[in-house]
């Protein structure tokens, strides 16, 4: 039977702490699962519900990204993937009853944990003007609120329509569709805050802002340098890539601040040996600094380039611009900068290059610890250099691997979900649906947050995700979300946005991934796209939450009709009913998607066309692949001061929040939690188990304290810790972002210490 949710906050300011682990998932993993999903589904819904996940005719995860081979196991999930799951497919409701128990100011002092485990919103709620509480609303009302808004603003760029991840390609397709429509370029999205650094420097350098890689790719490699990321806790399923490319004999670099247990040792699930033994990953730890990623990358590619017969001539000649502009600036590369910079030694950084130069076929992989620092950009450039210089793009087993988070954020700028659209795409749209689309570029989320703070921007339409939990500076966003005029969160379960509103708000109640969908013309299916431009279909197999919930791409299509009324052309009727429509005009706009009806219906999807990846072909200004020369950067950090970094723990998913522990790391009960080098806490006088307040410093003289955290000794490197968020974003400043993408800096947070 599944289980009542909490009536309480548990209490969190009390963590235990043991030593951290040094393998990920096995047994323990198995038996997390399994509670976790009983507790929220009951046993028969568990074994109904998780062996659709991720099947060639079930439902995509609505976790991360991480793509599946064609030969599927029984089990193709990991343990956060089944947490998803679990609290998507949960049993608990949140039903108009709740909402008048709960009042706004209720809701506005409970953790994100306590929200989400209530269960799944099952009718549209209102919070009128000047109410202290959600009341139940009609659909056909919502939608007339909504038009009441929209049309009464002065421009349509006084409107902001936001993207989360798990908003499928049909959804993604029509919500801009009908923004460009409406009159606005302002989609935002998730991607502002996390890859947007990727696709800054990957459209710069090899012309399309996406991986080159697949997983057969990954297979096949002989070597992966796995940068900044920590796929024990954010991306599972990548254990078992990384474990098969050892077995074939791949040997693997981990670049990061802390040790991450999934990357010491996998015991992998599937199978008896790997659960009692497991497999060894790393071959070389560098517990680099956080933010000197740069100078690493610009000291290998100097040491790469003075080494005989090291570069590949011929593909540096026939497919590459700007070679001499890198080679100069990385002739100034110098060991002592670099080694205060990354904290790293010499013979560390030598025997980095001795694996470099030995593999003829190498893959780059990163997540968040490369793309969330003010010199972002510049970093994963240096990285691709690496790759040009051997010729590792282009080639089986080589190339670029952003590893993506939500399960279909790449999906959704590939519909159409950016600020700043290629004008190529929306000349088709315009003639696809003969509207005539804006130019000129919207916001995106730190550009959206100043807007609503400066009054230039009076509704907020969010199509899912949690805006308040996902973004930096909390009081500055929440202060500017509470001058709105309307905020709507099209939502599955309840989290912070809903109790920061607006003055007036509505939530939309939505279909999930695990629920079936049901039109006028019969059920439906959507598409997904994966990190690796594979895309494919999804079918939930589960009764909907509620009789009264609808599907996205239906909310969109309905408040389409009452915004835009009978002068809108466009059969927005026709998209609810029958989503193969959306899709025949997706493949007449959006290239790669041509006959996308048939190629969706095949069971193992359809692979994205990438030039460089396909052809070596690089659709850049020049024409060709790109090195680029920026100067390098790493944090300066006054002295009694550290770097913080923010993450996430292992009973959690962006911001959501499954549970209070962070296995791996060795904390439990309580979220709470800085994470120190014992020498740093020692200079500091940061005793173990004591508790103090952290001040981020920026050069706008703003403090901004984030309470009350437990000091854990930690094996982070030297200079640098770590903390979760959404807990400790109340720090990251808005205007602290990495150049040229606009995405916020927070693995970049000078901070000081206060007692508590």
């Amino acid at each position: 039977m599944a289980t009542k949710p909490p009536t309480g906050d548990p209490v969190q300011d009390a963590p235990q702490v043991t030593p951290p682990q040094h393998a990920a998932a096995g047994l323990p993993a198995i038996g997390h699962t399994l509670r976790i999903a009983q507790q929220q589904m009951g046993l028969a819904r568990t074994a109904r519900t998780l062996l659709k996940v991720n099947q060639k005719d079930g439902f995509d995860c609505p976790g991360c990204a991480w793509p599946e081979g064609d030969k599927r196991h029984t089990a193709e999930f990991c343990e956060n993937g089944a947490k998803a799951v679990a609290e998507e497919a949960t049993l608990r409701r949140v039903t108009p009853e709740f909402f008048a128990a709960h009042p706004l100011a209720d809701l506005a002092t409970r953790s994100g944990y306590w929200l989400g485990q209530q269960g799944r919103i099952t009718q549209p709620m209102y919070l009128p003007e000047g109410g202290d509480r959600y009341e139940a609303v009609s659909w056909e009302r919502a939608f007339a609120i909504i038009a009441e808004e929209l049309t009464a603003l002065g421009s349509p760029d006084e409107a902001l329509f936001y993207t989360s991840g798990r908003t499928s390609n049909e959804a993604a397709f029509l919500f801009q569709l009908f923004a460009r429509e409406f009159g606005t370029n302002n989609l935002p999205d998730c991607s502002n805050m996390c890859h947007e650094s990727s696709g800054s420097a990957l459209t710069e350098t090899i012309g399309i802002g996406k991986g080159s890689v697949s997983l057969e790719d990954l297979h096949q490699a002989d070597l992966i340098i796995v940068a900044g990321q920590n796929p024990g806790t954010n991306h599972p399923r990548m254990l078992s890539a990384l474990e098969r490319a050892k077995t074939a004999g791949a040997k693997i670099i981990s670049v990061n601040p802390l040790p991450e247990a999934g990357l010491e040792r996998f015991k992998n699930p599937q199978t008896p040996l790997g659960m009692l033994k497991g497999t060894a990953l790393n071959d070389l730890f560098l517990q680099i600094r956080i933010g000197g990623d740069q100078a690493l990358f610009r000291l290998l590619n100097k040491l790469v380039i003075e080494t005989g017969g090291a570069t590949d001539e011929a593909f540096i000649r026939e497919h590459t611009h700007g070679y001499e502009d890198l080679a100069a600036a990385a002739k100034e590369a110098d060991w002592e900068e670099t080694l205060t910079a990354t904290g790293l030694t010499r013979p560390e950084i030598e025997r980095a290059l001795a694996m470099i130069l030995a593999s003829k076929r190498t893959i780059v992989c990163w997540a968040m610890g490369l793309t969330q620092h003010k010199h972002a950009v510049a970093t994963i450039r240096e990285v691709v250099n690496l790759l040009l210089l051997r010729g590792n793009i282009g080639r089986p087993g080589a190339g670029v691997c952003p590893v993506r988070g939500h399960s279909n954020v790449q999906g959704d700028r590939t519909m159409g979900i950016f600020e700043r659209p290629a004008p190529a795409f929306l000349d088709a749209l315009d003639r696809e649906f003969g509207i005539t689309s804006p130019r000129g570029h919207g916001y995106d989320v730190v550009r959206s947050i100043q807007a609503m703070r400066d009054g230039r921007a009076k509704v907020l339409f969010a199509m899912g995700g949690n805006f308040v939990g996902a973004t930096p500076d909390t009081d500055v966003t929440e202060a500017a979300i509470r001058r709105t005029s309307l905020t709507v969160h099209v939502s599955t379960k309840l989290n912070r946005s809903h109790a920061v509103t607006g003055r007036r708000a509505l939530i939309l109640p939505t279909l999930g991934r695990t629920d079936k969908d049901v039109q006028a013309t019969g059920r439906q299916f959507v598409t997904v796209e994966d990190s690796m431009g594979m895309v494919h279909a999804s079918r939930g197999n589960l009764a909907p939450a509620s009789p009264h919930l609808l599907s996205e791409p239906a909310i969109v299509a309905r408040m389409a009709r009452a915004v835009l009324g009978p002068a809108s052309a466009t059969p927005w009727e026709e998209f609810e009913r029958d989503y193969g429509a959306v899709r025949d005009r997706i493949s007449r706009v959006v290239p790669g998607f041509e006959d996308f009806n048939a190629r969706a219906a095949r069971p193992e999807g359809f692979r994205l066309p990438h030039a460089p990846r396909d052809e070596r072909r690089f659709p850049t200004r020049t024409g060709k692949a790109n090195f680029t020369a920026a100067p390098v950067e790493y944090p300066r950090v006054p002295q009694g001061r550290l770097l913080l970094q923010t993450l996430r723990s292992h009973d959690q998913y962006n911001t959501t929040i499954y549970g209070l522990d962070d296995r791996y790391r060795g904390i439990t009960g309580g979220r709470r939690v800085v994470m120190v080098n014992p020498a740093d806490a020692a200079e500091l006088g940061l005793a173990d188990g004591s508790y103090t307040d952290l001040v981020s410093e920026w050069k706008d003289g703003v403090e901004r304290r984030a309470p009350g955290f437990r000091v854990v000794h930690y094996p982070t490197a030297r200079g640098c810790a770590a903390a979760y968020y959404p807990e400790t974003n109340v720090l990251v400043p808005l205007d602290s972002t990495a150049d040229t993408s606009n995405t916020p800096a927070s693995k970049s947070v000078v901070v000081r210490f206060e007692p508590a």
